[in-house]
């Protein structure tokens, strides 16, 4: 066997395959990760069998083994572990196999947030007849910033491609809601909210979500997003809106150093 690095555009049919084979889509921030990470082909002969993709080398975001050589999966992904001393392992629930693989070591896991998709149920929130929303303009960016502070790093970026939007009732900025088209998954959109902390606890957040889902379905896309996993309030917000879960992203904790010790006492 042969590992070698690889660009990902260089790797498109195995991270196609690979896309192809999970049981749920993931949201923007772990396709962050992954987009952000450098890439490991792994070959048999000249053939390609599958690929790793490593973040700021010591966190592995993706780990696929084709099917006709899934029995060396195993050894694989611990030649893989050993080669890059990883040190954690970003897993989403909807990867069987890198699930399965992870869950084989023992390693301790950390819940690390939950993903979200579109239940397809559509709500109806009551919202003020004076409450408008709509795409952000120029002209908005000193308000979103006084308002929203650091919770995007660039909102001009945002504003520039397409993902911010407001929501008004008369002068009052209530919140602002943002997507962000998946460069992964053909046709997903990672929707999100920030609502003014003057006006929270009035079903605002709830309002701007069913707004956001509405906003991707009138436009042929699917909306998707993601919060972190102990923040129960963000959770129950998207639960209003119609978001539903079934798929969390793991971060899982790798001690190849105790698994050695063990391996090493068997003996």
């Amino acid at each position: 066997m042969i590992i070698q690095a690889c660009a990902m555009d260089e790797i498109k049919p195995l991270v196609a395959e690979y896309l192809k084979s999970l049981s749920s889509p993931f949201d923007s921030f772990l396709e962050e990760h992954i987009l952000s990470s450098a890439f490991y082909r792994i070959q048999d002969g000249q053939e390609d069998i599958g690929y790793y993709a490593l973040h700021n080398g010591e966190l592995m975001t993706q780990f696929y083994i084709r099917r006709s050589t899934l029995q060396k999966a195993q050894a694989l992904f611990l030649e893989a572990l050993e080669r890059h001393a990883v040190k954690n392992l970003f897993v989403p629930t909807c990867d069987e196999l890198f699930v399965s693989l992870a869950i084989d070591r023992d390693y301790k896991i950390h819940k690390q947030a939950y993903f979200f998709q579109d239940s397809g149920v559509e709500i109806s929130v009551s919202t003020e007849s004076d409450a408008v929303f709509r795409a952000a303009g120029p002209q908005d960016l000193p308000v979103i910033q006084q308002v929203c502070g650091d919770f995007l790093n660039n909102y001009e970026q945002w504003l520039h491609d397409g993902g911010l939007f407001v929501y008004y009732k008369d002068q009052d900025l209530l919140g602002i809601g943002v997507m962000e088209q998946s460069k992964l998954l053909e046709g997903f959109g990672s929707i999100g909210m920030f609502t003014n902390e003057a006006h929270r606890k009035r079903g605002y957040g709830t309002a701007l979500i069913v707004q956001m889902r509405n906003w991707c379905k009138a436009r042929g896309i699917t909306a998707i997003c993601g919060c972190w996993y102990y923040n129960e309030a963000s959770k129950r917000t998207l639960e209003r809106a119609g978001m539903v879960t079934k798929t969390r992203l793991l971060n899982i904790e790798v001690s190849l150093k105790a698994e050695k010790e063990a391996y090493n006492t068997e003996k």
